[in-house]
């Protein structure tokens, strides 16, 4: 019963990349019944003591005893002690991942298989989608008959505005199957990396490109017997980027009337066909994000400056112990002191960035146990010069925890779910001695 136990979970998690498509419902059942079944069933076959001095899993257990006590001073204790209760899902993800999961060899291959595979379905889908553009409706349907619920923004094969920040986190981890099955590895990596650098950048979603480019950068440097592959993965990609920005419609069919740095202050006008008279040209009105230029010279009236200024005001009013697990929102919206910080846009889930949202959440302590956990995974990995593994793993935990840069909350299900399934996979990289 266990032995089938065992195949039915690891393959639920095996496939974890591919049902973070269908949106957070189904990968949150997998990882909280996997959890469950982990600690059941599995758990018993290593030597607990010894398992439980594991400083990931020591610190792990001290991280989420912490998120509960610390719930005590919350501003509302109900979301505060339902938050902190239920991330302990979260928090074992990297644990079930290293000690189980990814055990072996044959598992993490499968598991690179599989997410080489879906990041090419999701680049192909948006790619289709970014095809299918109208000036009057913006980005049209994709290939299932999904359409973005923001006009001139693309979802892909998504229900939210996420297929760059799946690509970035994920893609250096399927590059490691073209380096672990394919001939011709050069050619073959230099159209992937190129291919999937311009459909991170056609979403729209800024801090992946980013955060990608950062990425070729540091493999150049961590990999320097595959450095002509990186090196002309970037030229490429910049230069596709030059090649849509003149070619595609979306980047050129607009006079800006007014570019403002606040959300959508950037407001344009389009040419469009009369519905009554084909022949004649009619104008639309568009408001769209402002440029990344225009929100960084004028910083503190931006989307962004507002969510970081209301933070640290938060902050400063519970240094210590925070407002509470998941209460931004509930704080921005029903108390007096906050809510008429942000004026240009409605309150917001979260901060916007992981180090703010622990500081202003669970306060001092809360901030240093975090940066504690990631000290501690980034020292399992081990670099390794030319090793694809250990490389791999460094620059996608980079990608993942660089600290200057917007970031979605680890307390919701998509965004934790995918980002501690990849701490665990990073750490199981770093096991194996594979010769790429």
């Amino acid at each position: 019963m266990i032995k089938y136990g065992d195949y039915f979970f690891i393959s639920l998690i095996l496939i974890l990349p591919l049902t973070l498509i269908t949106g957070p419902a189904v990968p949150d059942i997998s990882i909280t019944l996997t959890g469950i079944y982990f600690i059941l069933f599995v758990s018993f076959k290593y030597d607990v003591l010894k398992l439980l001095k594991n400083n990931l899993v020591y610190l792990t257990i001290i991280f989420w005893i912490f998120l509960l006590l610390i719930s005590i001073f919350s501003e509302n204790k109900i979301l505060a002690y339902r938050d902190s209760t239920i991330f302990i899902r979260i928090l074992l993800i990297p644990i079930f991942l290293y000690y189980w999961i990814f055990n072996n060899e044959d598992n993490l291959k499968k598991g690179i298989k599989i997410i080489f595979f879906t990041i090419l379905f999701v680049c192909l889908d948006t790619f289709y989608q970014f095809t299918n553009y109208t000036p009057e409706l913006g980005f049209g349907e994709d290939i299932f008959g999904f359409k973005s619920k923001f006009y001139g923004r693309l979802s892909g094969p998504f229900q939210d505005l996420v297929p760059g920040a799946y690509i970035s986190k994920f893609s250096f981890i399927g590059l490691l199957f073209i380096f672990l099955y394919l001939k011709n590895q050069k050619i073959i990596s230099i159209a992937y990396l190129t291919f999937v650098g311009l459909i991170i950048y056609i979403t729209g979603e800024r801090m992946a490109f980013a955060t990608f480019i950062l990425g070729i950068f540091l493999l150049f440097f961590l990999m320097p017997n595959k450095k002509i592959i990186f090196f002309n993965s970037l030229c490429l990609v910049l230069f596709s980027l030059y090649i849509v920005n003149n070619l595609h419609p979306a980047y050129n069919d607009y006079t800006i009337l007014e570019s403002k740095p606040y959300h959508l202050g950037l407001k344009v006008e389009k040419n469009i066909n009369c519905k009554n008279n084909i022949s004649n040209k009619c104008t639309i009105i568009k408001n769209l994000q402002p440029s990344f230029l225009t929100i960084l010279q004028n910083f503190p009236n931006s989307a962004y400056g507002e969510i970081y200024t209301l933070a640290y005001k938060m902050w400063k009013d519970h240094p210590i112990t925070g407002i509470g697990m998941n209460n931004f929102t509930f704080l921005c919206k029903h108390d007096l002191r906050y809510k008429n910080v942000m004026k240009k846009i409605n309150c917001v889930t979260h901060p916007h960035n992981y180090y703010l949202q622990w500081l202003v959440e669970t306060g001092l302590f809360g901030l240093i146990i975090f940066i504690l956990y990631l000290i501690i995974i980034f020292k399992e990995t081990k670099i390794k010069i030319n090793n694809p593994y250990t490389c791999v793993s460094f620059v996608t935990l980079i990608i993942l925890f660089w600290p200057i840069m917007s970031t979605g909350s680890l307390l919701k299900n998509w965004n934790g779910v995918s980002t501690f399934y990849i701490i665990g996979i990073c750490l199981a990289l770093n096991r194996f001695k594979q010769k790429i």
